[in-house]
């Protein structure tokens, strides 16, 4: 049984039956055989359901959204604007398909010769909770599009997400079954895994989680695309319009109540406006307001688990132990829910777990440094890889550092980091491997095949 909590209240929510080992093969095997079929149907026939899926979304847009908050905590009108997003995506793949999928000539000493492209089969999809819709969506749409199936393991307390999007995609037009969502814990992924109908798998979720599916998944020579964590930081030079900076900085650290991997975790600063920076930051993560995440005004919600909150507050504690100065924030409030108060660290150096850690929640470590080339330094001194951003009023200078020196699969010159279903997004080290979005992540789980005629 996989029981779903709010994380606001703490309240039950729901419980749900875990799909059985048999029911498990029969999903994979039913999304195998309308695969086969799916694969023959013409792109333009395959965009119709995907447009219409766009529009269901729409259409319940506010049950989607009020599902997130219950679920795992994040604001209303955020989660309004994801669903917006899955509905965006959606209709790029729809629009988008029949070009990337078009077969590409290649000059070469034959009468003809071109690469094609052609589906693979059924995919895994390895799915987290901080955004249940749109990361889902992001892989669902061009998947479906190629002409694959999939078959989707959910977290466990988004499974009422997982099944509202299965619901979805039959009621857009889909094949009943091509996609299916498997309730299943994440110690089951492995049975879906190692099924012969299933030929590779997509993982959004932590380092440890991305692992442990790649380590499988590469005994058994199956395709997988590892879209991970990060420690993400963004620099802020002597030059930069500190103001529009600080803004930038803090709506990105509390971008979904600080869980999200592209969110801005380390602020790497130059000391010659290190306080002046450190002040205007306070100042703007003060205006958030922290509540019920049904309520309209609220912008930071609950942490999607309490195990999560107390986790993100002893990476806190250890690090003003070592030294850090906790600026503003830094305590667990009173009462239920999973709620942390937004967080500002000063003084933050190497040996501190905010410094070298992932911190997946409203918790902003700022560290200074001497110079470009320190900060650059800094930036680059972690495990991970996903994203950064510089800010400075120098653009030129900015594109070097982001296009050259800076480690990570997205680089952002003064504006935090977004993905876009036109860009291709993912990451380079502990970060993970593989694209999603854009031209290049559809043809992941594509067949790149090579067609001579002699």
């Amino acid at each position: 049984m996989i029981t779903t909590v709010n994380p606001a209240d703490g309240r039950r929510l729901a419980d749900y039956e875990e799909t059985t080992a048999s029911d498990v093969r029969r999903h994979i095997e039913t999304a195998a055989r309308l695969q086969e079929e799916w694969a023959g149907v013409p792109v333009s026939d395959r965009a119709e359901p995907m447009q219409r899926m766009a529009g269901l979304l729409e259409a319940s847009r506010r049950e989607l959204a009020l599902l997130m908050a219950d679920e795992m905590g994040k604001p209303v009108a955020q989660g309004l604007a994801e669903v917006d997003k899955c509905a965006w995506v959606c209709r790029h793949y729809a629009g988008e398909a029949a070009r990337i999928l078009a077969d590409r000539p290649i000059e070469a000493d034959r009468s003809s010769s071109y690469v094609a492209y052609r589906p693979l089969g059924v995919i895994l999809a390895v799915m987290p909770w901080n955004y249940p819709l749109w990361q889902v969506c992001r892989f669902l749409a061009p998947a479906l599009m190629a002409g694959n199936g999939a078959v989707l393991k959910h977290a466990s307390q988004t499974t009422g997400c997982a099944l509202a999007i299965d619901d979805l995609v039959v009621t857009a037009g889909f094949p009943d079954g091509l996609l299916r969502a498997l309730v299943l814990p994440a110690s089951r992924v492995a049975e879906a895994l190692e099924h012969p109908g299933v030929v590779g798998a997509t993982v959004t979720g932590s380092e440890s989680a991305g692992r442990a599916v790649a380590a499988a998944a590469g005994r058994l020579l199956k395709k997988t695309v590892m879209e991970l964590g990060g420690s993400d930081p963004y620099l802020v030079l002597a030059d930069a319009d500190l103001e529009h900076a600080a803004a930038k900085c803090a709506a990105s650290r509390l971008l979904n109540s600080g869980q999200s991997c592209i969110a801005a975790k380390r602020f790497i600063v130059e000391r010659q406006v290190l306080d002046e920076f450190t002040a205007l930051l306070a100042a703007e993560l003060s205006a958030a307001v922290v509540g019920d995440p049904r309520a309209p005004a609220t912008t930071v919600g609950p942490m999607a688990r309490t195990d999560l909150r107390d986790a993100l507050h002893a990476q806190v504690r250890q690090s003003v132990g070592a030294g850090a100065r906790l600026v503003m924030g830094g305590e667990v409030p009173p009462g239920p829910g999973a709620y942390y108060p937004v967080t500002l660290l000063g003084g933050v150096e190497p040996g501190m777990a905010v410094y070298h850690e992932e911190t997946f929640g409203p918790v902003a470590a700022v560290i200074a440094a001497d110079d470009l080339d320190d900060a650059v330094r800094i930036a680059n001194d972690t495990g991970f890889g996903l994203a950064a951003s510089v800010f400075t009023s120098d653009v030129e200078l900015g594109e070097h550092v982001a296009r050259n020196r800076l480690e990570a699969g997205s680089c952002f010159v003064n504006d935090f980091v977004v993905s876009d279903p036109r860009l291709p997004f993912g990451g380079i080290k502990g970060s993970g491997y593989g694209r999603e979005l854009s031209d290049i992540g559809m043809r992941e789980f594509l067949n790149v095949k090579t067609v001579v005629v002699a």
